[in-house]
């Protein structure tokens, strides 16, 4: 089965949807702007609820080393998802300090930015293929999907995540499709910007689920 990752937990009751339901992945954001972003301490509080076999994920966008250490010391992630313009060579730099995995988000408007992916192939441990942003606006979560046909066919020397606009109504057709390693979610499952219903949590893992 394809695995899911929930983005943008912020609340228990969240948190609890999304693991009972059998997401593997869980992500906190860590990026001020967001409507999604969590404090440290909140984030570390939810974290150590976190059962075995579901890892946890820190969302960053263009993080300096500063900020990295001062959240990472506080919660204990399993994996660093960059969702800004960060470099294969500084990807590189964050995975060889901190010890963690990193995933590397990719924003995809045309053919051109799936062409990109081949830069952090050998530097990164996923790649996050999500809709790219207007330009000013806050990257990830903006409930908008890009052309999946521009994934058709392709294949990456390492596992990847499908993201940008997905619900519980349509991820069977993004499955279809393609055949990521995971999906991502976030807006897909919120009942508002920036809050997430653990009834629209467990729709959308059942919707994978029955696939």
């Amino acid at each position: 089965m394809t695995q899911v990752k929930i983005c943008g937990i912020k609340e228990a009751q969240a948190l609890e949807a999304a693991v009972s339901g059998g997401a593997r992945f869980v992500g906190f954001v860590f990026y001020p702007r967001s409507p999604r972003f969590i404090e440290k301490d909140s984030a570390r509080e939810l974290a150590l609820r976190i059962p075995a076999g579901v890892r946890s994920v820190g969302l960053f966008v263009d993080p300096d080393d500063a900020l990295l250490e001062d959240v990472l010391g506080v919660v204990g992630v399993d994996m660093v998802q960059l969702h800004g313009a960060e470099t294969p060579e500084r990807v590189a730099v964050i995975k060889e300090r901190f010890g963690l995995q990193v995933m590397k988000a990719l924003p995809v408007s045309s053919a051109d930015d799936i062409q990109i992916a081949a830069q952090y192939e050998g530097v990164a441990d996923w790649l996050l293929f999500d809709a790219k942003a207007p330009e000013g606006a806050v990257p990830g979560g903006t409930g908008t999907s890009f052309d999946w046909g521009l994934l058709q066919g392709k294949s990456f020397g390492l596992p990847w995540m499908l993201s940008g606009g997905l619900t519980a109504e349509n991820v069977g057709e993004a499955l279809a499709a393609l055949s990521p390693s995971a999906v991502d979610v976030s807006s897909g499952v919120e009942v508002s910007r920036g809050v997430k219903d653990p009834a629209k949590i467990r729709a959308f893992l059942a919707a994978v689920k029955a696939l």
